[in-house]
């Protein structure tokens, strides 16, 4: 038996055969921590939404402080997430000009925090306004997977705009192993923002949303076919995905593929496949067949 193993482990320390899938000794830098992520969403989502997410007892009196040492904590975890993320990206080591790019992007993200709040606060309303099912706003916060979905979204489209690799998809993953609701942080999403239920909801990373846009569980809105370079591959940085303009809602499972426009207010029923443009106003149903 012992040297049946050694010729597995044999095998399995043979690097030949997995290519490039390998960092040994370091080569390619220490990646972000899973872990250091989910407390950069813990502290964010305390501040934006101070009382809902980590100290529940928090006073008036109290919260600037509260607020300030949150914000601290953030700065320094998000630099030494962002400088392992660009470290272990680019073949740049300099580690002096990598640390100070991180401050930067830390400092810029935090900056937009106000502005990410407003917008959040946009898609809360939304929520609330839009299900006869919810009982506050509170209750959005607190329990809705597709609310929580759209913070991970918009942190990671925040993060990806200010040029910081890896960790967006890591963000926006996180959101999508908890709800299962799949948004790619590259996506361009409008306010008052609403995924209802969300199970199953996938929106690709060219996919442009306007604003007062309601989706339902198990809608995709996807790539109908890729672009493929001379050896088969696919291109890379195509606008592959739908247009959906504003106050458009889509039904649950409807899947929408191809760079398509679906026009300003219109709807689409639930269980179909769109690959073709919807006029403004227009209603995309399935029918009964009159006999």
């Amino acid at each position: 038996m012992e040297k049946k193993f050694d010729k597995i482990i044999n095998e399995l320390s043979d690097l030949s055969s997995v290519g490039n899938l390998y960092d040994i000794d370091g080569t390619r830098g220490v990646y972000p921590s899973s872990e250091s992520l989910q407390e950069v969403m813990s502290l964010l989502r305390f501040l934006l939404f101070p009382g809902f997410y980590g100290k529940s007892t928090i006073e008036i009196s109290t919260l600037k402080f509260h607020i300030g040492v949150a914000a601290e904590q953030l700065f320094d975890l998000l630099k030494s997430q962002i400088f392992s993320a660009i470290h272990f990206c680019s073949t740049d080591k300099d580690k002096s000009s990598v640390k100070s790019l991180s401050e930067d992007m830390a400092y810029s993200f935090i900056a937009k925090l106000p502005s990410l709040r407003k917008i959040l606060s946009t898609d809360v309303e939304s929520a609330y306004y839009g299900d006869p099912a919810a009982k506050s706003f509170s209750e959005i916060i607190l329990c809705y997977p597709g609310f929580r979905a759209i913070i991970n979204y918009r942190v990671a489209h925040e993060l990806l705009k200010l040029g910081v690799p890896l960790m967006p998809r890591m963000i926006s993953e996180m959101a999508h192993s908890e709800t299962g609701i799949d948004i790619h942080p590259g996506a361009t999403i409008g306010s008052y923002f609403t995924i209802d239920h969300g199970t199953g909801v996938v929106i690709g990373e060219t996919t442009i949303i306007g604003n007062h846009v309601k989706l339902y569980q198990g809608v995709t809105l996807g790539a109908k076919s890729f672009e493929v370079d001379k050896d088969g591959n696919p291109v890379k940085n195509i606008a592959r995905h739908p247009i959906i303009e504003d106050n458009v809602v889509i039904y649950a499972n409807a899947t929408i593929l191809g760079r398509i426009v679906i026009g300003e207010g219109a709807v689409i029923g639930g269980n179909l496949w769109v690959t073709s443009d919807v006029e403004k106003g227009g209603k995309v149903l399935q029918f009964k067949p009159t006999r």
